[in-house]
């Protein structure tokens, strides 16, 4: 497979050139530190606990597109696919704080792990400020289930914020807001597919090779292995498969609710994604689990990774409160 074009200016520039776009296409409702790869809500209200989102850059909109009306108060952004710097971390926590304390919500990889846990010590220590870190770990092919902690977080990121965000904005203490994005992230389990690798811009070299009548089950967000490789298979026979393992792990059961998600990571259609929407459903009526909600569309991106993951979120009335509440971002909004 040849290397992608990209329409880009100086690839060591994409993520700073990337952050002013965005900006602008809020219209004022998000502002980029001065010094710093990161942004912030303009909107937020004092005496309110924040919530501090982050990663890697490459995987549009997650995170940098989540910040937002109950969503993120701000996100800190590292280069493509890597962390974050905990001192981009730190002034972004510091611009959201407004006094309650500040809650770290992202995807459980080393890099980001280590370098949130460092602001955090500075925070605490040099700042005294209040902060409490929640990873997300839904990807099911990255460790087996006595293994969360070692889990990736995927696509499911994007139910984490959307639940912690408006947890948030109405909840008056940070081991509130804790508390429930530890319970989003305890009952979300993702695994995705994928059918052609994405790219890394500055280098324009693809993050792994899959042979043309090849799929693989589980890969990573940036190339990881997953749990299998194998030749392409029929829409309904893959959608068999993911759905065997997501539904075995937490494990669902009879009578459960949930919200389902089917993302786009980055160069699939949508009438794929349709297609497996379809089998998905016809699946979960037999199991007798029952969809309160269903997101279709591109939430975490790998370039143009050809695609797509499948996240199941089980709900009770609580997790629903936060899930249904209206959320504006660029990149998610619902009312």
């Amino acid at each position: 497979m040849a290397n992608p074009k990209k329409i880009l200016n100086d690839p060591k520039k994409v993520v700073a050139e990337m952050l002013e776009g965005l900006v602008f296409a809020n219209d004022g409702r998000l502002r980029k530190l001065e010094k710093h790869a990161a942004i912030v809500r303009t909107d937020l209200p004092e005496s309110k606990v924040a919530l501090l989102i982050g990663g890697g850059s490459g995987h549009e909109p997650i995170f940098h597109g989540f910040v937002g009306k109950n969503m993120g108060d701000g996100a800190a952004c590292g280069q493509v696919f890597a962390a974050p710097s905990p001192d981009i971390i730190v002034a972004a926590a510091k611009a959201v704080h407004r006094g309650k304390g500040v809650l770290f919500l992202y995807g459980n990889y080393a890099g980001d792990n280590m370098n949130f846990d460092m602001a955090s010590e500075i925070l605490t220590e040099d700042e005294g400020i209040d902060v409490r870190t929640v990873r997300v770990t839904d990807d099911v092919a990255a460790a087996p289930p006595e293994r969360m902690h070692d889990r990736r977080g995927v696509a499911g990121d994007l139910y984490a914020i959307k639940i912690a965000g408006g947890a948030a904005t109405e909840c008056d203490t940070l081991d509130e807001v804790e508390r429930i994005a530890r319970k989003a992230v305890a009952n979300l389990r993702s695994i995705g597919i994928a059918v052609s690798a994405g790219s890394i811009p500055e280098t324009g070299k693809l993050t792994f090779e899959l042979a043309d009548d090849e799929i693989e089950i589980g890969m990573g967000a940036h190339g990881e292995a997953g749990v299998s490789r194998q030749k392409i298979a029929p829409a309904d026979v893959v959608a068999d498969q993911i759905m065997e393992k997501l539904l075995s792990d937490l494990p669902f059961r009879r009578g459960d609710e949930v919200a389902l998600m089917i993302n786009n990571l980055g160069a699939t259609t949508m009438m794929e994604m349709l297609i497996v929407n379809r089998r998905i459903r016809q699946i979960l009526e037999r199991e007798g689990i029952r969809v309160h909600r269903t997101d279709v569309g591109t939430w975490l991106t790998v370039q143009e990774m050809a695609g797509f993951s499948v996240t199941l979120l089980r709900l009770d009335d609580e997790l629903k409160h936060y899930l249904d509440l209206p959320a504006e971002s660029l990149g998610y909004s619902r009312m």
